[in-house]
């Protein structure tokens, strides 16, 4: 299995795409690779046709009003070593970080996640800046996107408490993404803000029925 931590995370925009804050933008930068740029919009591709997962999400926006357009709102671009995508809730983009998409796996996985984002931020109209809104959405995308499935599909084998270690991977990936776009929050201050909304957060699975399998 691809390691649980080399996942995609939403972050601050000017630090982890620093080609956003150049004002370099859809075209991929034209500072990155050209190999690697042509080879992410094949896995862009390829996730958009076959991925049943982001196949739901791009239907499950359509029908909340919020279309998709795969040549508008997703880019791929260069980013900072730490991340694979990001939503830029200003531009209504989902950044695809070229340098750091290995896998199709990975792209699969990070388009469902950042979709998460885009589809709670066109039913909720998130404030960003609500920190009981970003521990929400980010509780919802590490549990719905695929980047927890590794501990189900292990632990569902191995003993009857895999639901618990689902919730431990996904308390943990959203506070480490919180703590990615909160740069001056510690730990245990990310970790607080995630257990407030947990429950709620986490039993909510729109558009999915339940949690993905």
């Amino acid at each position: 299995p691809r390691p649980i931590d080399s996942r995609m995370r939403t972050v601050s925009m000017d630090k982890a795409f620093p080609q956003r804050g150049a004002g370099v933008g859809t075209s991929g930068g034209g500072q990155g690779d050209p190999k690697q740029h042509k080879l992410c919009l094949k896995r862009l591709e390829h996730a958009v046709n076959k991925s049943a997962y982001v196949k739901f999400m791009l239907d499950a926006m359509k029908k909340l009003g919020c279309e998709v357009n795969v040549g508008k709102h997703f880019v791929c671009e260069p980013c900072g070593p730490t991340v694979s995508g990001g939503f830029d809730s200003e531009r209504q983009e989902i950044v695809l970080c070229e340098n750091n998409i290995y896998s199709q796996g990975l792209m699969n996985d990070t388009l469902t996640h950042e979709l998460v984002h885009a589809y709670d931020n066109c039913r909720a109209h998130l404030d960003w800046t609500d920190l009981r809104h970003l521990a929400c959405t980010e509780i919802r995308a590490a549990s719905l996107s695929g980047e927890c499935f590794f501990w189900k599909e292990t632990f569902t084998r191995l003993k009857p408490g895999w639901r618990k270690h689902h919730q431990a991977c996904v308390r943990e990936r959203a506070s480490k993404s919180i703590m990615c776009v909160r740069e001056d929050m510690s730990e245990a201050e990310a970790r607080k803000a995630v257990d407030q909304v947990f429950d709620a957060c986490f039993a909510d699975t729109v558009p999915f029925e339940r949690v993905p399998p």
